[in-house]
């Protein structure tokens, strides 16, 4: 029985060995009835697991090998490229070695010339901006491109390009002098464009169409500008432009159209009173007031001063004048006593003398109220100015400039219509005032002679 039993356990202990290979293809496999055919089972088993590990051997060994072979290749590739680097190095460090050289040589050979390129190069820089921004680089548009050559090359420039650059300063001479027409893009206040001809006059301004232009590097064109300076500048330019004389007078703006832009920037009349505000328009109003009463007056006074005139050269009574009345009363009381007539002249006097100063006084009145109103413009400006910078701060001076505007301009109108108004009231007051003299002097005369009569008479 003891040798049965070990026979059963050793089979036992090798079949659990061998349960995972019989597990894998207990699926491909009828199921072992007897233990004999358990056992055939597993040596087949054995037998092709030994076959299968014998060809992965074969396998690894063949890997093995070529991997030795890549590696030895490697290698070599490793040595060839490492030899060619020396190469390359040696190679390298001897042409460094040669540019050093020559370099040297190069420079020793120049001598003072590379200090001379230098300079040409820097000028040509220089050179390429100012002329960049000139108005004739609408007529030299091939100069940028040898001009940008020599600013940024490093090799020395030849003999070609030098006469060249120096051809280009001396056109750059004579244009500045010439006065030219050339055709060029002019862009127009509604930001239409067209071509048209443009007359240049030197660096200094540029005309079409009997208007200024300036000329902006930035896109190569001209532009008109948004407004025009005053005709006494502008009428000249049709003559200038169409005239085959040699000599024509034109107002030129040496600072390339800087000055122009300034002038057209500064306000006109209508701005400046504009900027005065109501307390402006208001001073204008009654400036026009004053001005026409004081017209009338003097109108009136003419009138009644020729009518004196006539009356004085005329022995007969001519109505409608003072000087008449005074005549008609010292004949109609010609018989009266000194004292009758004497305060009969001086009612008509006393009556005819507010009429001819009628109105004159209101002239007065206006050429006192305007400075007045002027200071109260100020006044309201300047607390709007105050406002501001109470608000804002003195950070923006452009918030500041309404209100300081409305204070000086008010009180310069107030000055313009007090100044005028002030005269025209001394010239018709004074002649009022002769008016007045003259009745007086003729109403004396009548009384001295009037009195002579009676002194006469009792004589």
């Amino acid at each position: 029985m003891k040798p049965i039993k070990l026979g059963v356990l050793t089979l036992i202990s090798s079949v659990c060995m061998v349960s995972s290979t019989w597990a894998a293809d207990a699926t491909n496999t009828a199921p072992a009835k007897t233990l004999n055919d358990l056992l055939s089972k597993i040596q087949s088993q054995s037998v092709v697991e030994s076959t299968l590990n014998k060809q992965r051997e074969q396998r690894f060994l063949q890997d093995e090998k070529q991997q030795a072979q890549l590696l030895k290749k490697a290698k070599a590739d490793l040595k060839a490229e490492t030899q060619r680097g020396d190469k390359l190095k040696a190679s390298f460090d001897g042409n460094d070695k040669q540019l050093t050289t020559l370099t040297a040589k190069l420079k020793q050979r120049s001598g003072s010339l590379g200090e001379m390129f230098g300079v040409v190069r820097q000028y040509a820089g220089e050179f390429k901006g100012s002329f960049h921004a000139s108005q004739n680089d609408v007529r030299f548009p091939e100069r940028d491109a040898l001009l940008s050559k020599l600013a940024s090359s490093k090799e020395l420039p030849s003999t070609e390009e030098l006469e060249s650059f120096w051809q280009i300063i001396l056109h750059q001479l004579v244009a500045s002098g010439e006065t030219t027409t050339t055709p060029a893009t002019v862009v127009y206040g509604e930001g239409k464009q067209a071509t048209t001809d443009v007359t240049l006059v030197g660096e200094f301004n540029a005309i079409a169409d009997g208007k200024y232009l300036t000329y902006t590097p930035a896109t190569g064109k001209f532009e008109e500008l948004s407004r025009q300076p005053s005709s006494s500048m502008t009428g000249l330019l049709d003559t200038f432009t169409h005239s085959k004389q040699d000599y024509q007078p034109i107002f030129l703006d040496p600072s390339r159209g800087a000055i122009l832009s300034l002038m057209v920037q500064s306000p006109t009349v209508e701005e400046r009173v504009e900027q005065g505000g109501v307390v402006g328009y208001v001073i204008l109003a009654l400036g026009a007031v004053g001005a026409l009463i004081a017209i009338a007056c003097y109108i009136r006074l003419t009138m009644i001063g020729g009518k004196m005139r006539k009356q004085a050269k005329s022995d007969a009574v001519i109505e409608g004048n003072p000087l008449g009345e005074v005549i008609a009363a010292y004949k109609n009381h010609a018989g009266d006593n000194l004292e009758d007539l004497e305060s009969k002249l001086d009612e008509i006097i006393l009556r005819h003398g507010p009429q001819i100063q009628r109105f004159i006084s209101i002239i007065k009145l206006i050429a006192s109220v305007a400075p007045l109103l002027g200071l109260l413009g100020t006044v309201m400006g300047m607390i709007g100015t105050f406002q501001a910078i109470t608000l804002f701060g003195t950070g923006d001076p452009k918030l500041m400039a309404g209100g300081i505007s409305e204070a000086l301009v008010t009180t310069m109108l107030g000055l313009v219509v007090a100044i005028p108004l002030l005269f025209l009231y001394s010239l018709v007051h004074s002649k009022g005032r002769r008016l007045v003299q003259i009745l007086e002097e003729q109403s004396a005369g009548f009384i001295a002679r009037y009195q002579e009569k009676l002194n006469t008479a009792h004589a």
